[in-house]
């Protein structure tokens, strides 16, 4: 009997140490000491700790670990599943979900390429422009549709700027899938495609309006030499 109360006791202290593992490190992945956290939970995984092989799967997942590991937390995650952690269970669901919507989280981190930004009504087509007008029905027609170029160009970067960032795009559904990398490759790749919708939209409309310009320097020179010309000839 004192051999087995002995056992107990041994058992007791050391389910009892772990715990005080657990929380320690814990307390260090809080703080964000992520090397310190993840060799608490690495002894005590290899050890048999379900937590903390739970703990293992989120770091390998998310990146903690130093960098992300799929097949290392997919691992993890399963000795841990296997105990029965519920948290292990559904993270291997969500894990399954990543293979089934590969080709999403691919398409928001490097293929999307804001095409509905600078389509539809806000694709801004501006009017041909000709060195001069001398006719009042053309100089009203293209004064007509510059300011409804003008307004369509006006929306278009309106537009882009209430969808800045474009993360916010992501549906929910896909971004909850990503791992932080992905997170990151996205905004970069994101920025990227923003950055040049709204250079080349920048660049296209200066050449518009530089047009536009001296469409209306050479229309109004004309016009003044016309009127000259023809207060000239009523004078005779």
């Amino acid at each position: 009997m004192k051999k087995y109360l002995f056992c107990l006791a041994l058992l007791c202290s050391g389910a009892a140490l772990a715990a005080d593992d657990i929380a320690t490190a814990n307390a260090l992945f809080a703080k964000k000491s992520y090397p310190q956290a993840l060799q608490i939970y690495t002894r005590l995984a290899n050890g048999g700790n379900v937590e903390a092989q739970q703990h293992l799967g989120e770091m390998y997942l998310y990146g903690e670990a130093g960098a992300v590991d799929l097949a290392k937390s997919e691992a993890w995650f399963t000795k841990a599943a296997a105990k029965g952690n519920k948290i292990a269970i559904a993270s291997l669901e969500m894990m399954k979900k990543r293979a089934e919507r590969r080709a999403d989280i691919e398409y928001w981190t490097s293929k999307y390429d804001g095409t509905e930004l600078k389509s539809g009504k806000y694709r801004c087509v501006a009017p041909r422009i000709p060195a001069l007008s001398k006719q009042n029905d053309e100089i009203d027609g293209l004064g007509a549709k510059m300011t409804a170029w003008q307004d369509c160009y006006n929306n278009f970067v309106q537009n882009l700027n209430n969808s800045s960032p474009l993360t916010k795009l992501i549906p929910k559904d896909v971004a909850d899938l990503m791992t932080k990398d992905e997170h990151e490759q996205a905004a970069k790749h994101l920025a990227g495609v923003l950055s040049r919708i709204a250079e080349d939209a920048k660049v296209s409309s200066k050449l518009v309006l530089a047009d536009f310009a001296a469409w209306r320097d050479a229309t109004d020179k004309y016009v003044s030499e016309h009127n000259a010309m023809v207060k000239d000839a009523k004078a005779r």
